[in-house]
């Protein structure tokens, strides 16, 4: 089949596979910009205590280190905006583990390919150091905001991003070369932490970061930003404008269950590490432990009992 022919194939499969779009790029050493906007980000201690950010930079940079004799790099992202939020919850985690969804998806998108010729792949989903959202928009799905999401025009940011690296040379997209936030400053003006500025993101004063990756003792009174959200926060995305185009997701597995639709916050305040077991098999809140859990709730608790 030719490149051209099963390009074509490659995104109409991507579609019916439920991925809201696809692009494809070549697999090569990232631009030397990036590759320096990442060591400062990192040498200014940026990532705060994510030491796996720090390692395997040379497969970060060059995919074709991370997978041998990879050429294309097929990149798609699934929608995950909820039908109904849980109060306490950042949308992406209520369902089940998107890194599974993901990959799942990505694996069955691989063996449509080879019905038609032998390729060879791996799929990726957070889940090795792959630079997502530079390869998305190298990619063409759309652009970096300032909130430091991948913002598709005309359908938001709550979106997985995924990839699918394999041994072929397909026809490749334009990377999307425009920015849409215009003088917007509504993700910088209502992050919380202040974690967002013009320079980017600083993940010691994230939410998400501090919520789910921080291990130990919160920073005081964080719990005075954090609102009702106990793991992780979406107020950079909440607050963006091209989120009103974001529409709610269909994915069954992507939908909270009934479990944790009945949550109260008595029944938050007084969780039992059987209920989160129950509650949070195979979810991505797996990540941070009952424990750490715990521990957001009750810092929440002592803000609200100052009031």
């Amino acid at each position: 089949m030719k490149k051209e022919d099963l390009t074509i194939f490659i995104k109409s499969e991507a579609e019916r596979l439920g991925f809201d779009i696809c692009g494809i790029a070549k697999a090569e050493t990232v631009s030397e910009e990036t590759i320096q906007g990442y060591n400062d980000w990192i040498g200014q201690g940026n990532h705060a205590t994510m030491g796996y950010l720090e390692r395997n930079c040379e497969k970060r940079f060059d995919p074709t280190q991370l997978v041998e004799r990879c050429r294309s790099i097929i990149c798609v992202a699934l929608n995950y905006a909820p039908t109904q939020s849980i109060e306490g919850i950042a949308d992406y985690a209520q369902g089940k583990d998107y890194h599974k969804i993901v990959k799942d998806r990505l694996y069955l998108l691989l063996q449509s390919i080879n019905n038609i010729c032998k390729v060879q792949g791996r799929a990726f989903c957070d889940s090795a150091p792959v630079m997502e959202r530079y390869w998305a928009v190298t990619a063409g799905l759309g652009y970096i905001g300032r909130n430091r999401q991948l913002i598709i025009p005309g359908k938001g940011s709550k979106f997985f991003l995924g990839e699918l690296f394999v041994d072929i040379e397909l026809c490749y997209d334009a990377p999307y070369t425009r920015n849409l936030c215009g003088n917007c400053r509504k993700c910088i003006e209502g992050c919380p932490g202040m974690a967002l500025s013009d320079d980017g993101l600083d993940a010691n004063r994230c939410l998400s970061y501090l919520t789910i990756e921080h291990r130990g003792k919160l920073p005081e009174n964080i719990g005075k930003m954090m609102g009702n959200c106990f793991y992780g926060c979406d107020r950079c995305q909440a607050v963006c404008p091209h989120n009103r185009f974001a529409t709610p997701n269909e994915i069954p597995e992507l939908q909270p269950g009934v479990e944790l639709l009945e949550m109260t916050t008595d029944n938050w305040n007084t969780l039992t590490k059987e209920q989160y077991d129950i509650l949070f098999a195979g979810s991505a809140v797996e990540r941070c432990g009952y424990e750490q859990l715990v521990r957001n709730i009750t810092a929440l608790n002592e803000i609200k009992s100052e009031k």
